[in-house]
């Protein structure tokens, strides 16, 4: 996997290539100060990810990632930043990840890993558009910010004033109401309670139990979900249509 390292700090530059000689499988092809030196290395070199500062001189992060989106073969983007504030923001422009500075070697290995998978779906699928919108969840993992790919999502439980979201890698708080996340991605996820949403594709089964509760049964999930009376109907019609 070719990388660019993208950041005005040399020494944050540093860190981030001695971190990537642990990975046999990476390759630093290129290293940058300021954004637009960033969007002609990338067209030239052609890189399968790049490690991209946000606070940097003219271009800025956000604004570069944008422009890569539109280059013929456009490389995967990891934030690393020393700010909090643009979590939301990066994923909007399809950061498959956002690191915080200091950048952690597990937090690095994670986000490579993520690369990997993204350039090994692009191998084995045909090109289409890819549809619009963000394509993770944001989660608040202590001081860190953990992505988490829509497609990894189980299911989704409003708690008190957080919603956890359930994925394939454990669970974690989202800071985002359950309605808000229901009107974003209601192509993707169907309510089964008033405090509960599931991914369409995750969704097996009803069944009723003895005491005549329906419950909804989730793939990859071991527990049955609790069902509301309301979304019976149209949980059903969903089963039917495939």
């Amino acid at each position: 996997m070719d990388v660019i390292i993208a950041d005005d700090e040399p020494l944050a530059r540093d860190r981030l290539r001695r971190l990537l000689c642990a990975h046999g499988d990476v390759r630093v092809v290129g290293e940058s100060g300021d954004g637009q030196a960033t969007l002609e290395a990338c067209a030239r070199l052609r890189p399968d990810l790049v490690l991209l500062d946000i606070a940097m001189p003219g271009l800025d992060g956000m604004a570069l990632a944008r422009r890569l989106a539109d280059l013929e073969a456009p490389p995967a983007v990891v934030f690393c930043t020393a700010y909090d504030s643009h979590a939301l923001s990066a994923f909007d422009v399809a950061a498959i990840d956002y690191l915080m500075k200091p950048v952690r070697a597990e937090r690095l290995a994670a986000a490579l890993d993520r690369g990997r998978a993204l350039l090994a779906g692009r191998d084995a699928a045909p090109a289409t558009a890819v549809p619009p919108g963000r394509r993770a969840l944001c989660a608040r993992l202590g001081g860190q910010l953990r992505q988490i790919p829509l497609e990894d999502v189980l299911y989704l439980q409003a708690e008190e004033k957080y919603v956890v979201v359930h994925h394939t890698l454990g669970q974690d708080l989202l800071e985002e109401s359950l309605r808000s996340l229901e009107d974003e991605f209601g192509l993707r996820f169907l309510r089964i309670h008033r405090n509960c949403l599931v991914a369409r594709a995750r969704l097996q089964a009803l069944r009723r139990t003895p005491s005549g509760q329906v419950q909804a049964l989730l793939r990859d999930v071991p527990q049955p979900l609790e069902v509301s009376r309301r979304c019976v109907a149209a949980l059903k019609a969903e089963l039917a249509a495939g």
